[in-house]
């Protein structure tokens, strides 16, 4: 017997699909069904908590350092029209994040590890890329849209084939398009990164030497497949070829 499609699924995908839209900073198709000022709401709260429970640095250099840094690069990224916040936390990883609505945090470990104010600008201008992008919403839409559809499905087949899909599915997910498609955003925003920072007057091959530091320090055991990030020696490759692309 022939099976249709719910109702449910129809609709969801027929959305789904005028939600994509042409992004020309990534020269791709962008699938956004979730709206950018409800992230930004959830960004305000993620900060609030950031500040309230980590350990904030209370070293005034250091956090001069990362805000005029940051604002040369948010401005080359066409974002100074907007408020940005910038923190440094005491963390010996080196570490950066930013959340949407324009929070940024560097941790002391990271200001260890750069060796200028270049490969700070690689950093930020990395996590500025991220905004830009629309990644957060990108990705946020697709762990959405997996959720819905592998619910969707196994409660179509039923069965046993239901209960494995509902059971194996998400992995399949996971593995095959969900981290996969999170690396592809890891360079992109590496790329958009570099863009930024020669803008702002930073040296864009600084990046590369950043990410040898990294590489240096110990990087992640976790393999490329089952990792959101992509494997040192990918990034560097990638920036390598992109530089000489752009002949920087």
């Amino acid at each position: 017997m022939r099976r249709t499609l719910p109702l449910t699924l129809v609709a969801f995908l027929a959305g789904a699909l005028s939600a994509c839209a042409y992004n020309p900073e990534l020269g791709r198709q962008q699938m956004t069904i979730v709206d950018d000022s409800s992230l930004a709401k959830a960004g305000e709260q993620a900060w609030a908590q950031a500040l309230s429970k980590s350990n904030v640095s209370r070293d005034q250099r250091a956090n001069a350092r990362v805000r005029a840094v940051g604002q040369r690069v948010v401005n080359a990224a066409g974002l100074g029209q907007q408020p940005w916040d910038y923190a440094v936390f005491d963390d010996k990883a080196p570490n950066a994040f930013v959340l949407p609505g324009g929070h940024v945090g560097v941790t002391t470990g990271l200001l260890n590890l750069v060796d200028n104010d270049d490969q700070l600008a690689a950093v930020i201008g990395h996590e500025t890329g991220h905004v830009v992008a629309r990644h957060a919403a990108e990705r946020q839409s697709q762990n959405m849209t997996s959720s819905l559809l592998l619910g969707v499905l196994g409660a179509t087949v039923g069965g046993g084939t239901g209960q494995a899909i509902n059971s194996y599915g998400g992995d399949a997910a996971k593995y095959g398009f969900l981290l996969p498609f999170s690396r592809k955003q890891e360079l992109e925003a590496d790329r958009l990164g570099v863009d930024y920072m020669q803008r702002a007057g930073y040296r864009p091959r600084e990046a590369v030497i950043l990410w040898l530091h990294m590489q240096a320090s110990g990087g992640s055991n976790t393999p490329q497949f089952a990792s959101t990030h992509p494997s040192d020696e990918t990034r560097i490759t990638a920036l390598e070829n992109y530089l000489a692309q752009r002949g920087w």
